[in-house]
């Protein structure tokens, strides 16, 4: 094994046993952090993976990027790529850090959420409209 081998890391590609799906969510999705409305979206994507929650990918231009700073976390899925991640700032002054994640370039089976950003549950309130 070459010494450049050693720093690959492992790529999965969605099974039956692992399926992966994103497809368009078809309803406006709003997403507020400490009351104030952070992004709002008739865009979004939904990505399914395996037994997981949904998660909504809602695109960066229905986001507010004056409230957005790059954080230097970062992630790596088998199954997306690498994440980027954003700390928002609310016009009230309040911080939260990396309380959205992006998979700038996502791998093929999720290509569709480049250009895409998510937001962590736990740190925002998701609202899919209804109908």
């Amino acid at each position: 094994m070459s010494h450049g081998d050693s720093n690959r890391r492992p790529v999965h590609i969605p099974t039956a046993d692992y399926p992966i799906t994103v497809a368009p969510t078809g309803r406006r999705v709003t997403v507020r952090i400490g009351g104030q409305i952070v992004a709002d979206t008739v865009d979004a994507l939904t990505l399914r993976e395996a037994d997981r929650p949904a998660v909504q990918y809602v695109p960066m231009a229905d986001v507010r990027g004056d409230l957005l700073s790059r954080t230097d976390t970062t992630t790596y899925c088998p199954f997306k790529g690498d994440a980027v991640y954003y700390r928002v700032t609310t016009p009230d002054g309040r911080v939260v850090d990396d309380a959205i994640w992006a998979y700038e370039q996502p791998f093929d089976a999720v290509a569709a959420i480049a250009g895409h950003v998510a937001f962590y549950p736990d740190k925002a309130d998701i609202t899919v409209a209804d109908g």
